[in-house]
């Protein structure tokens, strides 16, 4: 029987997120998205819509220069301004009852002692309900942000290993189970036996512990991890219980969950403990006629100088110091390498050059259809092993309500979505379990100290 597909929301606490120069238009909310209000209407909008995650992107500064400057990014509003989304997550939780709540933090911007404190906190408040999307720092203007400089992009994920690692002993390993007694009789509140001070020492922190927060329902939380190069893939293979990718199609995702599943093998883990999550955008419409109205509409409004500018930004390169005709070949970047791969593997007729960066930006992840067609194309995303889409919008909350009113009882009929809501951690929702298993490395710090 074929397992029902996850949902997950995809938005950032920002008005131009993704498909930039739509908070031009009337009904698109986001251009409020500092109202507190914007995001607890949407999470029970998605929860009544059994959308199974609200996933929260976040960047630590501005991407890279476009032409010479950064001016396109605060014009367009491209990520800026933007918020901080995890202050915003004990408020969705106490406004929700089973939605898990995800949030996109990178290694350099908060301290991993800091960060697992924050995390088991919101764990506990929200009864078990949060994941961490762990990513690496590619913005040079957020290296500088923190006073530092982008460091090479492999040994940012030797330092994301160590961060983690610190965050594991603090969740895994310093507090053993049943060591919170809360004994009013005898007066002792936990037992000093089993609460234990790490004594972390690495290449980039030196932790003490011990952790200050008291095991949450989840300990670890729900890993997630964005990355198809081959040193994200590696770091997913080792860590992540959720794998987010924006491949252009079917077949080069199958590559990249093939290949990473591959890779668990050799940190003992097994290949079902990865979940794949699709990025995709949808055009829906009642007819085909609508339908290629619905997509007109998209490329008119969508603004393709901000596409071009944000992932040359996120790819760590201006572009503008080439021409739209450069192969990409010949761009060399210290950036999401994972970018330029998938402008490579959609453009299979001939060399990709830096044009087709814009000219596929905008529509790259888009599906287009009726209902009926988009559930025909979602079930090939299934077949090729993807176990989820991150739905990622033009319009808040329009995108949502369209898709949950229109697409979402088609995909229920055919089996591809839930039909009830689900229950307990949401690591529960997504493995039946409410704790990492013994296979992840993570596991190897309990009882350890």
């Amino acid at each position: 029987m074929t397992r029902p597909l996850l949902f997950s929301a995809f938005v950032m606490n920002t008005a131009s997120h993704i498909l930039h120069g739509l908070w031009r238009r009337p009904d698109a909310r986001q251009i409020d998205f500092d109202s507190l209000d914007l995001w607890i209407d949407l999470a029970r909008t998605v929860e009544r819509g059994n959308f199974d995650l609200l996933f929260f992107a976040d960047v630590a500064g501005l991407y890279d220069e476009f032409q010479r400057s950064h001016h396109k990014f605060i014009e367009s509003g491209l990520q800026i301004p933007s918020n901080d989304p995890a202050v915003l997550l004990s408020a969705l939780a106490s406004h929700t009852e089973h939605l898990g709540l995800a949030i996109t933090s990178n290694i350099l911007q908060e301290h991993p002692f800091q960060f697992s404190r924050k995390m088991s906190t919101l764990d506990h408040a929200s009864k078990g309900r949060i994941a961490w999307n762990i990513v690496t720092n590619i913005q040079r203007n957020g290296a500088r942000n923190f006073g530092q400089e982008l460091t090479e992009h492999d040994e940012r994920y030797e330092w994301a290993d160590e961060y983690v690692t610190v965050a594991y002993k603090l969740w895994e390993g310093s507090w053993d189970e049943g060591a919170l007694l809360r004994n009013r009789d005898t007066g002792v509140f936990a037992d000093v036996d089993r609460v234990h001070k790490i004594h972390h020492e690495g290449k980039r922190y030196r932790v003490e512990g011990p952790h200050l927060v008291a095991p949450s329902p989840q300990r670890t939380p729900v890993l997630f991890q964005a990355g198809s190069s081959e040193a994200g893939m590696r770091f997913a293979a080792r860590h992540a219980e959720a794998q987010f990718l924006v491949a252009p199609r079917p077949e080069v995702a199958g590559d990249v969950i093939r290949s990473t599943r591959a890779l668990m093998a050799e940190s003992g883990r097994r290949p079902e403990d990865l979940l794949v999550f699709q990025g995709l955008t949808f055009a829906v419409g009642s007819t085909e006629e609508e339908v290629r109205r619905v997509d007109r509409q998209l490329d008119e409004e969508i603004d393709t100088e901000a596409m071009i500018a944000h992932l040359s930004g996120a790819a760590g390169v201006d572009f503008t110091g080439h021409t739209m005709d450069t192969p990409l070949r010949e761009i060399t970047t210290e950036g999401s390498r994972g970018i330029l791969h998938m402008v490579r593997a959609a453009v299979v007729d001939r060399e990709p050059t830096v044009r087709d960066i814009g000219v596929l930006a905008g529509r790259a992840s888009r599906v287009s259809g009726t209902p009926e067609q988009i559930a025909d194309a979602l079930e090939a995303w299934q077949r090729v092993g993807v176990d989820g889409v991150n739905v990622m919008n033009a319009t808040i909350p329009g995108t949502y309500t369209e898709f949950i009113d229109h697409v979402m009882p088609v995909l229920q009929r055919r089996g591809l979505a839930r039909r009830d809501p689900p229950s307990g951690t949401l690591r529960h929702q997504l493995f039946g379990r409410d704790r990492l298993p013994d296979t992840h490395p993570a596991a190897r710090f309990r009882n350890a100290f």
